[in-house]
Parts: C-alpha cells; structure tokens; sequence
C-alpha cells in the first residue's frame, strides 16, 4: 500500500488526509460487516468498555467473529487482549455495551492449567473429557502423533509440548466451531507447533488466535484483530500486511503531523504579530478559527514503537566455545553425549530439536548450571556471559525497586535515560519504574532479567526462550538489537520468525547427539515438515487400509435417492462457484481500495467509486445466494 503523493501545501494535505481516512476506515471495518451478509455470527461485542483500575482496556469497542474465518489477534502487553478473550467465553463481563453469542455456539478454549487427574493416560483423559469411545478418541489423538507411551503412559509424565497436544485433542474431540487459543505456541517445539498449524488448516470452522508469533499467525490466520488505546480493528489480510499496512500508516501520519504543525506555527507568528493592530485584526480573527479548526485535525499517531538495544561491546576473533567429547544430562541419565563442536565468536547459534531432546539442558551446561558428565568444555579468553533463562528471575532481589535493580545490573556508562528507555521498551513505564520487585509477576519479572541483560555488559548471550513474554512488537525489536550485537548469541526459541531472523547457524539437538546442522534454518524448518507430511500420509494410508478413515461429514441415511445426491453435488459445486466468484469480487474490491487511497484526481476517484458500486452489487447478488444454499449449515 503506497502512501504517496508527497505532501505540499496545508490544504493540499488536509484534502489528503480526508481521501485517505475515509477508505482506510472502510478497508478496517466494512470488510467484516460484508462478511457478516454470507456468514452467521457467532460472537459480537457492541460498544464495549471496560476498565482495569486507572487503564483503559476497552473504549467503545466493536467486532464480530464470524463461522469460518481464522483471526490472528495482536496488540501490545497489557492492551487487555486476554481480558478481551474472557469477556468473549462469558467468563468476565464489560462495564458497558453487550455481547452477543449466536444460540449454537460451541468454543473450544484451550486453557493453560493442568485438567488431567493424578496416574491417567491421555486416552484415559480424553474418554473422560469428551464422553467418546476410545476408538475415536485414539483416531482424533492420531492426528497429533498421540500413540504408544504417549498415549496409554501418564498423562502428567508428558512434557508440556506433548500435553498441549493432549489439550488440542480434547477440543476437537467437542466439536467446537469456534477455538480461541491464547499464545498456543509458547513452549511447543517446532514439530509441535507444526502439527497445530495442520490441525488449524484442516480445522473447517473459526479461530482467535492470540500470539506473538509472527510465522505461526501467518500459516493459520487469514485477518487480523489489533487491539490499540481500547479500540479494536480487523483487518482484512494476514499479519505481515498489517505490519506493512500499519507502518506505513504511522509514516503517512508522521508527515501529515509535521504539516499540521508547522501550519500551526505559521498562523499563531501571523496571529501575534497582527491582532493588536486596528487594520489587520479582522484577518487576524479569521486566522484564529481556521488555527482553532486546525488544532482539532491532528492526528493521534499510534502507541509508541519499541526501541531495543543490546550491549555494547567490542567484536572478537576465534572460537567462543569448544566442545569435545561432551555428554550431558543427570545423574544416571544422559541426555546426549559424544558432542564435538565449535561456536565461533560473533555468530549468533540457534539450538534445534523436539521438547525433551536437551536443548536446555544444553544451555544450562555451557552456562555451568549442570556439570558435564563427561568430556571438556572450554570457553575462550575475557568471556563475560549473560544468561536468560525462563526462571532466572527467582534470583531477583525481592527488596529492589525496578529501576533500583536496572540500574544496578547496568554498563556503568549506562545513562539514566537508557535506563528508563530500556524500562519503557519493556513495558515499564511511568509510576511502574517505582514497583518493588516482590509485587511483580512471573511474567514482569522475567522481562525485568531480560532489560537488565541488555543493559549489561556480557559479550556472550544464552537465551531460553528470550520472546516469552514479550508481545509482536517487542520481539522483533529484540530480533533487530540481537542482529546489531557484535558478541556471541546462543539461544532457542519456539519463535520461528524470531530464530529465522536471528540465526547464522543451527546446532540440532536429536536422538542422544548434539551436531551442526548444514542448512539455514528455513532449511532445517522444511526437513521437519516434510517429515510430518510423510508421517501424515503414512498415517491416512494405513487408517484407509483399516477401514477408520476419519470422517469428513454426516453419513447419509440408505434411504437417500440417486436424485437427492445428484442435487446435493449440484448445490455443492454452486457453492465452490460461488465462493471462488466472492474471492475474486473480494481481491478486484480490495485493489480499488488500494487505488482510492492513493488517487489524487477527482475525476478518476469518481471512476473508481463507480466500479467500486457494480463490484459491491455483484458481490451483494452472489453473498445472498451463497447464504440460500448454506442455510442448512446451521439448522
């Protein structure tokens, strides 16, 4: 979406401004109101508000979730996005406005305490959640490689990639048409979340996705809900077009801002300068109401971006680590071993492999928090290393405030104002900079750690899971600092956009061996799918031979005739016509928004609103019949 003409004149800005702002309103909001024509509405929410203390969660929001459209939902930490998700399962009311749940409504909401009773298997679990026979629960737990010990062992024994699996089976199982996931991908492994991401693609109903993971919101969800200052939006297109979309709006209101501004200046010089005096004082009153009508056009631009630096520290040459003959593990269980490997200065090391390989236990080895069993471990000369790791802020002194301990934990070059826009990038702000330690929570402290490590000194960085915790925004700003560092950077991360942009190299952790993977890690992600792919067909394959294919709908009844099922293929393929004609009306419509957002010619915008109307009445013709032949949908 191009934003251009260049900016000129006051007035020329302002007539800008009006043409942009009433498309960019439609693009946001009538995108889901067409929608709403063909598809049931299974969840609204009119003019909400609601508040959490002094903040603002909700300020006369609006939006609709509709039956077969996945959502990624994003915003900053704190916005209320979980608060959101709550007022949505009915479990928190807002203060003002009203939801709306369509009558067969089911949500499937994967929750993140623990339901599994003490010494059940998953089958156990899944038989008891969902009421179903343990031939179809097993057929369901298939789809997520649930089988063997994984299936009949104890459930509470599994790590949690596995028991998420367990969870995911369990709301299929309730066949909800509607699944609202909150950071689903936080801690799987990246055949897991892979898994998620084929269980959403062939899952035929509706999703909220709330996430911070940009790759996992681009395979599954196919709009995007923001969250800003207690307004929500839907946007009608993947994340990174919003991104895009929304950056280049900032940048667009950034240049109308300075404009305004200086229009503001030039009138209040010609203001001062010429009402005391008896000829000019009339001009000088007419240039005060155009100053007053101006005052009102400023744009409010959006919450502020994240800026994120790393240590500042001089670059090295040669080997940051050397590993030789290196086994690690417990006591009386070795987790890997015959480990052989260099980590050279200023790469930057992305540690691979399915939960429960030894990823960690690897990080807590080269950062001495577990001896090795065997074998040696060196690290080179003038190493300084700073560790974050997801429980690191155990070590925090409870009796500190926020800015007490950053202050402590920085270069002591490290300015106050640093500080405080370290703070800030991290979502400490204002009075919260005074918070004593002891008040925080898991999550605050934790990014308390992460802003006192980037403040510090240390050369080489050991990051676990670094994006917990952390919202879109954040973690990108922590991908662009990690890319300017000039040290050592060893980490892992269930973020695949975030390890895709950080990584030189990848060192695999798989079955008992630790060893350099020879692929960037786009590489390394499509070996595991294909992987996954063939297990899949393997699996369909063998479940067809058996005679338990999954089912793809109802079974007809023996008494259906010849001709009910010659018209029920008529109206199926109507349907497949039809909505490959609304896709096509949908892109032409969403070029022609693109056009008028940019069209500076009244005569060609007037052509363009023209074509727009035809588009919208073919569009409005082919909606209602698609909506006659999918009533029976929720009957």
């Amino acid at each position: 979406m191009n934003f251009s003409p260049v900016i000129g004149t006051f007035d020329e800005t302002m007539r800008f401004w009006e043409r942009f702002s009433r498309p960019l309103v439609f693009v946001c909001t009538t995108f889901s109101f067409r929608n709403l024509l063909r598809m049931a509405v299974l969840i609204q929410l009119r003019d909400a508000e609601k508040r959490f203390g002094d903040q603002v969660l909700l300020n006369g929001a609006n939006v609709s979730l509709v039956d077969d459209v996945k959502v990624g939902f994003v915003g900053r930490n704190g916005a209320g996005k979980s608060t959101l998700l709550r007022i949505l399962l009915g479990e928190e009311e807002v203060e003002k406005g009203e939801v709306i749940h369509h009558p067969n409504l089911r949500i499937g909401y994967l929750r993140q305490h623990d339901p599994f009773h003490e010494g059940e298997s998953a089958l156990d679990f899944l038989m008891r959640d969902s009421g179903e026979p343990d031939w179809r629960c097993g057929q369901v737990a298939g789809q997520f490689e649930l089988k063997g010990d994984y299936l009949e062992g104890p459930v509470k024994a599994l790590s949690g990639g596995w028991q998420t699996r367990v969870k995911l089976a369990a709301l299929l199982l309730h066949d909800p048409n509607l699944l609202m996931l909150d950071e689903p991908t936080n801690f799987l492994d990246l055949r897991t979340q892979i898994l998620l991401e084929h269980f959403l693609r062939d899952f035929g109903k509706a999703a909220l996705i709330v996430s911070h993971d940009r790759a996992f919101l681009k395979a599954t969800c196919s709009q995007t809900l923001e969250l800003s200052r207690g307004q929500l939006t839907m946007f009608p297109g993947k994340i990174q077009e919003f991104l895009e979309y929304r950056e280049e709006r900032r940048e667009h209101e950034k240049r109308v801002n300075a404009t305004v501004v200086a229009k503001q200046k030039q009138l209040q010089r010609f203001i001062d300068k010429n009402r005391a005096n008896a000829s000019t004082a009339s001009q000088a009153r007419s240039k005060a109401k155009q100053l007053e009508r101006l005052q009102t056009t400023e744009i409010v631009g959006d919450e502020p971006t994240v800026n994120i630096r790393a240590p500042r520290v001089q670059p090295r040459q040669g080997t940051a680590v050397r590993c030789e003959g290196l086994a690690i593990g417990y006591p009386g269980h070795v987790v890997a071993e015959d480990i052989s490997l260099e980590i050279e200065h200023g790469q930057r090391a992305a540690i691979v492999g399915d939960n429960g390989q030894g990823k960690t236990t690897m990080l807590r080895t080269l950062v001495h928090s577990l001896e090795p069993i065997e074998g040696s471990m060196k690290w080179g000369h003038g190493i300084e290393i700073g560790t974050y790791a997801q429980h690191v802020y155990t070590t925090l002194d409870e009796r500190q405030t926020i800015l007490e301990h950053l202050e402590y934990a920085s270069d002591p070059e490290t300015t106050r104002q640093d500080v405080l826009a370290m703070a800030g990038a991290l979502l400490f702000r204002d009075e919260h900079i005074q918070k004593k330690i002891k008040v925080l929570s898991g999550g605050e402290r934790a990014r308390v750690c992460m802003a006192s490590l980037l403040l510090g000194t240390a050369n080489v960085l050991v990051l676990d899971e670094p994006g917990n915790h952390l919202d879109v925004e954040t973690v990108e700003a922590l991908a662009d600092a990690l890319k300017l560092y000039k040290g050592t950077v060893i980490f892992t991360s269930h973020d695949r956009h975030f390890m895709a942009e950080v990584a030189t190299n990848v060192i695999e952790v798989r079955d008992r061996r630790v060893r350099n993977y020879f692929g960037s890690y786009e590489t390394y992600c499509e070996a595991v799918e294909k992987e996954i792919d063939e297990g899949e067909r393997v699996r369909n394959a063998n479940a067809k031979a058996s005679g338990t294919a999954p089912k793809t709908g109802a079974a007809k009844g023996s008494g259906d005739s010849r001709q009910d099922q010659k018209d029920q293929r008529k109206r199926e393929k109507e349907v497949k016509n039809l909505e490959r004609k609304i896709a096509k009306l949908d892109d032409e419509k969403k070029d022609l928004n693109k056009k008028l957002l940019t069209e500076t010619d009244p005569g060609e915008a007037v052509r363009l609103h023209d074509q727009m109307k035809e588009i919208e009445s073919e569009l409005s013709e082919a909606e209602e019949r698609w909506m006659e032949l999918s009533a029976d949908q929720w009957e």
